[in-house]
């Protein structure tokens, strides 16, 4: 029995990444931004990059993507942004809510027998999200959504999201936590191997290992944080005026170290800045480089972002690393799927208990 999928809205291939790992046939992914073809074919073996926008997709596409195996996933991760907290009230509820009325419309045209999407926890909330939950039930679907917190399944990053699974073989349920807040994965042991660097420097063997640079302000101020600090341990002399208004005072994890013995923040899309969040490196005088960036997001230390030789932008691989579905969030999902069909005797035991994430 074999489960063949297509990743709709799949970045530069986290989820992609982490379903193959599990088992499942990722056979094509879709996304708009061509900027992550490379990375998505490159690291994803036999896994074919669509680009185009999801509401160009036709239902005779997707089912001639998924192939001939004999269970059909389809996931659509859309983009967070519309959804955030941070986002702007300026949108429309119409834009904000094509996307998933898109990835609703192709289910239920392509009837596909497992489903999956993953979100910020706002969503959860929203009115047009429980219409679509209640969709898929009225489509025979039996569904489990929920927040998880992905530090408890290994990620080595206090992410939260909502994910959601859903199939029409029987009920499912998303594979329970794994570790404790005393066994949870640290910054030490997802990067402290990488060697050093200074701010603004390339390091020579992996060009991704790279760290944005400091103006002489900021610069003093990372020297002047400590682990798990904020602005406050500064000099005076060394603050922002907003840090003196009430609003400012709220935003105490700006500019501020991280922990080695303790889980990254959540990866944003922006985590190479030093001022905007705490994404300073526990002991050097910088912040993330886009290659810690993306081992806290779980993607194998070689995971490549760009062809070697052609120039592309700090700002758009940090929105591929920070958008991108974390590659061990897709095994759990995966794991997930493939738990679900041994469940219903449909696959067979593994062969061998997987060692701990």
């Amino acid at each position: 029995m074999t489960v063949t999928a297509v990743d709709l809205f799949c970045g530069a291939g986290g989820l992609t990444r982490g379903l193959k790992n599990s088992g499942i046939n990722v056979t094509y992914g879709v996304d708009f931004d061509q900027a992550c073809r490379y990375a998505y074919e490159k690291n994803n073996a036999d896994s074919v990059f669509i680009g185009k926008s999801v509401t160009e997709i036709t239902s005779t596409e997707i089912n001639g993507w998924l192939g001939n195996g004999d269970l059909k996933l389809l996931a659509g991760c859309a983009p967070c942004q519309p959804f955030s907290k941070y986002s702007s009230t300026r949108k429309t509820d119409d834009d904000k809510w094509m996307l998933l009325r898109e990835f609703q419309r192709l289910i239920l045209e392509c009837k596909p027998e497992l489903v999956t999407m993953e979100n910020v926890p706002q969503l959860r909330t929203h009115s047009v999200y429980l219409k679509f939950v209640k969709t898929l039930i009225l489509e025979g679907y039996k569904v489990d959504y929920r927040v998880v917190s992905c530090a408890e399944y290994g990620l080595h990053q206090l992410r939260k999201r909502l994910v959601l699974v859903a199939s029409r073989l029987g009920q499912i349920k998303i594979a329970p936590p794994k570790l404790t807040p005393e066994q949870f994965n640290t910054v030490r042991s997802a990067i402290g191997h990488l060697p050093p660097l200074e701010a603004g420097e390339r390091h020579t063997d992996d060009s991704l290992h790279y760290a944005a640079s400091l103006n002489p302000m900021n610069l003093q101020r990372i020297k002047c944080s400590i682990p798990g600090g904020t602005w406050r341990d500064w000099p005076e002399s060394l603050r922002a005026a907003c840090h003196a208004k009430a609003s400012g005072s709220t935003y105490a994890s700006v500019y501020g170290r991280m922990q080695w013995e303790k889980p990254s923040p959540t990866i944003t899309t922006q985590s190479y800045g030093y001022g905007t969040g705490r994404f300073g490196h526990p002991e050097q005088d910088r912040a993330l480089s886009l290659r810690e960036m993306a081992i806290l997001q779980s993607f194998p230390d070689d995971y490549e972002f760009f062809e070697p030789g052609t120039e592309i932008s700090t700002r758009t691989i940090g929105t591929m690393i920070g958008n991108a579905v974390p590659v061990r969030l897709g095994e759990v999902i995966g794991e997930t799927f493939m738990q679900h069909l041994r469940d219903l005797n449909m696959l067979p035991p593994p062969s061998n208990t997987p060692s701990e994430k």
